[in-house]
């Protein structure tokens, strides 16, 4: 067994003048910092007074797992023969905040990837994949609510 470590530092950058004094005195913004990485820009969802132009904890975890699923899914379609050509995921997630126990949570995120494959792939192969990559994927074994794959597929002819 492989022990994994990933650390970073995320920095609060929001203190008006008057720290937390209020609910409303300070933003949310923040980055996310690593020596070797691009900074992410990060805030609160704007429904929590967060900048709409940043990256939210909510975005995170729907990118993520959206990355994650595809990571796998590509390796897996490699291993098996086959060729994806492009792959793009219109993923969504979905919080809820009416719990007063959870406060906020994520219910579910809805991976929707649209795959285009070479003529030769087997396409029903390519499509059984993602179930094999959900089960594979780390963000996905580590969440407690469901997320979906619904896949699309496209068949590029040879040249």
């Amino acid at each position: 067994m492989a022990l994994h470590q990933y650390s970073l530092k995320v920095q609060w950058e929001g203190n008006r003048g008057s720290g937390t004094s209020s609910y409303q005195a300070y933003k949310r913004d923040f980055t996310v910092q690593h020596p070797n990485k691009t900074e992410i820009l990060g805030s609160a969802d704007p429904a929590y007074l967060g900048d709409v132009s940043r990256w939210s904890p909510e975005d995170l975890m729907v990118a993520a797992a959206s990355a994650c699923h595809k990571l796998w899914y590509l390796h897996l379609c490699a291993v098996n023969k086959i060729i994806v050509l492009s792959y793009v995921d219109q993923a969504i997630g979905y919080m809820e905040d009416v719990d007063p126990k959870k406060r906020g949570h994520i219910t579910q995120i809805i991976l929707r990837p649209h795959v285009e494959l070479s003529a030769e792939s087997d396409q029903p192969l390519a499509a059984a994949l993602h179930e094999k990559a959900h089960h594979e994927c780390m963000i996905a074994n580590s969440v407690n609510f469901p997320i979906i794959c619904e896949a699309s597929f496209s068949v590029t002819a040879a040249k």
